[in-house]
């Protein structure tokens, strides 16, 4: 058996394999016992066909795929590593011909991972906007958790005010027809953080309990539902109660409301002040690998080919249609008035950005030889876990159900790892 390899421009090898006689002769009498043992053919007992009478019923082609999908994986796997190609995806056959002498050849091709010429990556001299909490971050926080601990008293000697809590009854109309899901019974709406439509919840201040009045509004020219855009609506409005939003007394006693490890204020507030540093932490960390990943992709020249960019494209299409209509958007829809070559041109320059970003980290794992181990997985496991509000034996019941599953986590561990390496090793100074 001989392999020829040859090297094709857009990061292409081409294989040219010739197997003797003697070898495919072999595996086409091997495929024959094969197929006969799974193949009933009438008239004879299973596994007893005449290998002329076999290529009849199934036919020689299929005879052939057998011998091809029997020889080549080990081929193929052989080629690969006494030549170390890194492989974009799995080698396809171009062609095969089983000759008259029963010699076989074949020609495939695969793509190989574009090279990576790396310079020196660490070190790197960044320059980020420094994230900084709030002065007042701890005032702030104090006050959304008085909001999440208050309590609501029944007002019936007075209109409601902005900061009231009111329940309503409401029913829509546009054009005199009813709005679909524009109507509801006893709905609790704080008037003072009011998604609904501008100008709704405002005009329910000033109102007594049992009073029923109409209000007339404009749905935003964006608004989700097509139909509905840009178009003026009345409805019909039942002020069933007003809530007063009564706040507690921010103290020792609140703190401890709060969380039964905290026996004083000052104890809640340590704690909130350093969740604030650890997440201005955070997210100054991520501004510094993000511009060292965007100086790394300028730095270093990367030939990547068209094929890989389209599947990546495709890859990306996917997560978008997946995210709009789970928003309650219409992609196709959306496609067609953004435009496809508008959308596949922002598509394409992310897709670029993250196969360069992808082969980057590869490159830097080789070079540092950093390897996941057990217990990486394990820690990773535990903390999808908690972000998924789930037990960690779902996770691992969902990696034994998808194999790519676990080939993400090992992506995300060593991206993870090599970007401690970066931001470690960089030199990182905040813009004036």
């Amino acid at each position: 058996m001989t392999v020829t390899i040859e090297k094709l421009d857009n990061n292409e090898v081409k294989l040219n394999i010739e197997i003797e006689p003697a070898v495919s002769s072999l595996e086409y009498d091997k495929a024959c016992k094969k197929l006969s043992q799974r193949v009933r053919v009438p008239g004879f007992r299973q596994g007893k066909a005449p290998k002329n009478i076999l290529e009849k019923y199934v036919g020689i082609a299929a005879l052939q795929r057998e011998v091809l999908d029997s020889l080549l994986p080990s081929i193929f796997q052989t080629t690969i590593d006494e030549n170390k190609f890194d492989l974009v995806s799995a080698p396809s056959i171009e062609s095969y011909d089983f000759k008259d002498d029963n010699s076989l050849t074949v020609v495939a091709k695969f793509e190989l991972k574009p090279e990576v010429n790396l310079s020196e990556y660490k070190g790197l001299e960044i320059e980020i906007e420094e994230y900084k909490n709030a002065e007042d971050v701890i005032e702030k926080e104090l006050k959304n958790l008085s909001e999440r601990f208050s309590t609501l008293n029944d007002i019936k000697d007075r209109k409601s005010k902005n900061t009231d809590i009111v329940n309503i009854d409401f029913n829509g109309y546009v054009d005199g027809e009813e709005i679909k899901g524009g109507s509801a019974k006893n709905y609790m709406l704080d008037i003072a953080n009011s998604n609904f439509i501008p100008g709704f919840a405002e005009q329910l201040v000033d109102r007594e309990v049992g009073e029923e009045f109409k209000i007339n509004v404009k749905f935003p020219d964006k608004y989700h539902d097509e139909k509905l855009q840009g178009k003026d609506a009345e409805f019909n409005i039942k002020l069933n109660a007003i809530k007063e939003k009564i706040l507690p007394e921010i103290n020792d006693e609140f703190a401890k409301k709060v969380n039964s490890k905290f026996e004083t204020l000052d104890a809640l507030k340590e704690d909130i002040q350093k969740f604030a540093d650890n997440t201005a932490k955070a997210e100054n960390e991520k501004r510094t690998a993000a511009k060292i990943f965007e100086v790394l992709i300028e730095k270093t020249p990367i030939n990547v080919q068209d094929s890989m960019i389209n599947r990546e494209v495709r890859a990306l299409m996917e997560e978008f249609k997946q995210r709009i209509n789970m928003q309650g958007g219409n992609f196709d829809k959306m496609l067609e008035q953004e435009g496809h070559q508008k959308v596949y041109e922002q598509m394409k320059e992310e897709a670029l950005k993250r196969i360069k970003t992808s082969l980057i980290v590869g490159k830097i794992a080789q070079n540092e030889n950093l390897t996941v181990t057990q217990d990486d997985i394990q820690s990773k496991i535990v903390d999808l876990a908690n972000i998924y509000r789930t037990s960690a034996d779902n996770i691992i019941a969902e990696i034994r159900k998808n194999v790519n599953l676990l080939h993400s986590i090992n992506q995300q561990i060593i991206t993870e790892k090599v970007t401690r390496i970066l931001i470690d090793n960089a030199k990182v100074s905040y813009k004036k």
